[in-house]
Formats: structure tokens, sequence, C-alpha cells
């Protein structure tokens, strides 16, 4: 990968980890909720999740989805109805109670990982990424760095995202503020569902 598409690649990525999205709204709301130790899992999850679906898709599984559009079409009717069910779960949820705190559980790793393959705007990314970025010269090297850069990139951004939820913990303290904030988040999550149902 040449330095110019390196760079273009890192202000790509960086633009698209940092501004808000499904994955983003919703650190942001566990961070508020549950406190960044507990979101860590879900944290992780993201991270690997993305890294691994670039790597996936990169060494052959785009390959499959150009050849059988109907499954690229499938999984974003089932990102986008998952993603409903979520601004749905998080807009009606209260403030977490030390009597809820053994059955009210923030997203795991695997959840957080499994969501990758359904999120839209992970799937705009990866596609962007090899499609746009991926250069022909030194594959499958150029992919190595790209999944490096989404590993390193993603986790910055994720914890960015927690950072913030949990620093509004002490500004957000009534119930009726932490409602109102995960009803914002969930609408936020509708929101960040627009471009897709544009396309669908």
């Amino acid at each position: 990968m040449s330095q110019q598409l390196l760079f273009a690649f890192i202000v790509f990525a960086i633009v698209m980890f940092f501004t808000p999205g499904p994955n983003n709204v919703m650190l942001l709301a566990s961070g508020l909720n549950f406190g960044f130790r507990r979101t860590l899992p879900h944290v992780f999850g993201v991270t690997v999740g993305f890294a691994f679906m670039v790597a996936v898709t990169g060494l052959g599984l785009g390959a499959v989805f150009t050849s059988y559009p109907v499954l690229h079409t499938i999984l974003k009717y089932a990102g986008a109805a998952y993603l409903v069910y979520l601004a749905f779960a998080i807009g009606m949820s209260g403030p977490p109670n030390p009597g809820d705190a053994e059955r009210r559980r923030p997203m795991t790793f695997f959840g957080a990982a499994l969501f990758q393959w359904v999120n839209v705007k992970g799937w705009v990314m990866v596609i962007g990424t090899i499609t746009a970025y991926a250069a022909i010269a030194n594959y499958p090297w150029n992919i190595l760095l790209q999944v490096t850069l989404s590993l390193l990139l993603g986790f910055v951004s994720c914890v960015t995202w927690v950072l913030c939820g949990t620093s509004l913990q002490s500004l957000v303290k009534s119930p009726g503020a932490v409602r109102a904030f995960n009803i914002v988040m969930g609408l936020l999550l509708l929101a960040s569902l627009y471009p897709v149902l544009v396309e669908l």
C-alpha cells in the first residue's frame, strides 16, 4: 500500500470510527448505564468483531457477495430490523438500580462481535475499506495492515465513546434524566438507519 493510499485510508477510518453510528451510540449508552469496566467486553467485542469482518471480507467473502448480491440485501434487512429492536430496547430502558444489577447486563463480547455482521454502518465501512483502499499490490499484506489499523483505531474510538458515557454519570443523576438520555440514544440509533433505508 502506497503512503498516499495509507494516509487516505487512515483518514477514512478515523471519520468512520469516530462519527456517531450504531456501535458508538450503544457504547455511549452502556458507559452511562453500566460504567466503564462493565462495558469493556462490549468494547473488545466491537473492536475484534469488526477487524475480523475486515479480514474475512478482504480474503474472500466479498467475492461471495458479488456473486450472490441477494445475501447482502438479506443482511441489510436483518441488520435494519435488529437496529430498530435495539433502538426500542435502549429507548425504553430506565436507570439501572441495585436490584436489577444481575438481571440487566451490558452487551457481551460475543454479542457485540456478532452484531458487527448485521451492523449496516459496519458493512459500509468494510466494503469501503476493501474496495477503495485495499490495493492489489502486496495483497494480502495490505489486508493485514488494514486489520491492524482497524483494531487500533476501533479500540480508541470505542473507549472514547464509553468514556463520554461514563463522564455523563455525574451529570445525569435523576431517573428522569437517565430515561430521557436513553430515549435520545434510541432515536439517534434509529436516525443512523436513514442512509440505509434510503437504499433499501
